[in-house]
């Protein structure tokens, strides 16, 4: 089995490409590339992202993967992370960009006078350890514990259309949607390689899925 993990320019991929390796089975090829071709000979494709959303869009077209990419969308198990999960919808306030148009939506960001329950503002990024409300059934939770916590560094959340493709929920002064789900893609608004044992469990469920 051969996995890519596209490499876009978007940042250090070096925590994914270990934490994939980490729970690959034997005989897997861990590929951390930007190179069209070897994500479309992948069996299954991590896409990860980090940074601003116009500079991950201006990076995936200068590269030439968009097309790799979009293609993995429709034909294989694909795994998105941060602003890749981002990338995957209609368009961005950050920075007015189109994205992908996977899944129809918008990226908005956060409010700028968001408390918490005790009336304190909550800060922009949001940076740290939430729980994560599982919102759908799904085998990339397996052996996860609803509930679960797990790492983000986020300013900007999806706003999904469809509310049906939503796979899990967090709270950070209102109600977000931070997984969402459809077919043969997952993707996440958190950093699963940051997120100790239930981020290792999601690749490990990744490597394991079969849509």
């Amino acid at each position: 089995m051969k996995i890519a993990i596209v490499d876009y320019g978007s940042g250090n991929l070096r925590s994914v490409q270990q934490a994939v390796q980490k729970v690959a089975p034997q005989n897997t090829e861990v590929l951390l590339t930007n190179k069209p071709e070897v994500v479309r000979l992948a069996d299954k494709v991590v896409f990860p992202g980090q940074g601003a959303m116009p500079d991950c869009i201006a990076n995936l077209n200068n590269t030439g993967l968009r097309e790799a990419v979009t293609e993995s969308i429709k034909q294989k198990p694909f795994f998105a992370i941060c602003i890749g999960e981002q990338m995957l919808f209609d368009h961005s306030q950050e920075g007015d960009v189109r994205g992908l148009g996977v899944f129809s939506g918008d990226v908005v960001r956060f409010p700028g006078d968001m408390i918490d329950e005790n009336g304190v503002r909550l800060k922009v990024p949001q940076m740290g350890w939430n729980r994560v409300k599982q919102t759908m059934k799904h085998p990339m939770w397996e052996g996860i514990t609803d509930n679960s916590w797990f790492y983000f560094v986020h300013s900007y959340y999806a706003l999904p259309k469809d509310k049906a493709i939503v796979a899990g929920t967090t709270f950070y002064g209102l109600e977000i949607a931070v997984v969402v789900a459809k077919d043969n893609v997952f993707a996440t608004q958190f950093h699963p390689e940051k997120s100790a044992h239930d981020g290792l469990r999601l690749y490990q469920n990744f490597m394991n899925w079969t849509p």
